[in-house]
């Protein structure tokens, strides 16, 4: 009978570009990557894209939203403001509500923003050392193009770790989400254009899900679960943006805790 791995047992490290699910999929897959790409396509990671595109940096925050409120009430979070949660009035965790308009009157630079998925994992992958980039179907070209400029910057090659959070519910098993598997091969495709293309089994998989489907992304976003759930609450104007492609050349990137745009050979990186 075989052993059970352990969830921190590193996994496909002998691939430049390697793929996996939530915080499990993460420390088995990053020890050794030189770049960790974080996917939560609907919709931390394209809120993260969007709010960096229109002036504003992201502090995730990984612990609970009653957490968080307290601490902004008492100004533990000095000039960052705490981002609503989804559908509230202004700034949100809603990509949609990053409207010029909202951000005019958001009265900050930087938001805190909570996200079950998102903020937690991206927390997580701060752990390791290395760049975190939060990537979207929007963005993935520029962050395939970022990831290059990278190595060429370090002066060889940097794994690759591409990380898919899924829906997290609240037992902590993670749900498969055909969103974030799509957004995760459509980055993994973008980087094997540049000729970043040692994939591991499992990235080839997800790459050929793009590859394969790109042509109905559009509606298999807005038909998917988490899809339907979010136009059954009204916000589908959520998932309409996440579902478009190589419209950004935003690509945010994880330092001292807080998203930004970072030139990728900083000497930040070592």
């Amino acid at each position: 009978m075989r052993t059970p791995l352990s969830p921190d047992q590193p996994l496909q490290q002998d691939y430049e570009v390697r793929f996996e699910w939530a915080h499990e999929g993460l420390r088995s897959i990053a020890p050794g990557a030189g770049v960790v790409v974080l996917v939560d396509a609907v919709s931390f990671s394209t809120t993260v894209e969007r709010a960096v595109a229109e002036g504003i940096e992201v502090q995730p925050f990984a612990g609970g939203r009653d957490e968080a409120e307290r601490l902004a009430a008492e100004g533990a979070f000095g000039d960052a403001r705490l981002a609503g949660r989804r559908g509230d009035p202004g700034v949100s965790l809603s990509p949609s509500s990053l409207t010029a308009e909202n951000v005019a009157a958001f009265g900050a630079t930087r938001a805190v923003v909570t996200s079950f998925n998102g903020s937690r994992l991206a927390a997580a992958a701060a752990s390791f050392g290395v760049p975190v980039i939060a990537a979207s179907l929007r963005n993935r070209t520029a962050v395939a193009e970022w990831i290059l400029a990278h190595q060429h910057g370090l002066g060889r090659r940097a794994r690759v770790a591409v990380v898919a959070a899924g829906e997290v519910r609240d037992d902590e098993t993670v749900r498969f989400s055909v969103e974030d598997m799509l957004t995760a091969g459509a980055v993994i495709d973008a980087l094997g254009t540049l000729g970043i293309d040692a994939c591991s089994p499992e990235a080839a998989a997800a790459c050929a899900s793009y590859t394969g489907l790109s042509r109905a992304i559009r509606h298999l976003f807005t038909a998917s679960t988490s899809g339907v759930e979010l136009r059954e609450d009204g916000e589908g104007a959520d998932v309409d943006l996440a579902a478009q492609v190589d419209v950004s050349r935003t690509v945010p990137v994880l330092v001292d805790g807080v998203f930004r745009v970072m030139d990728p050979v900083s000497p930040v990186y070592g």
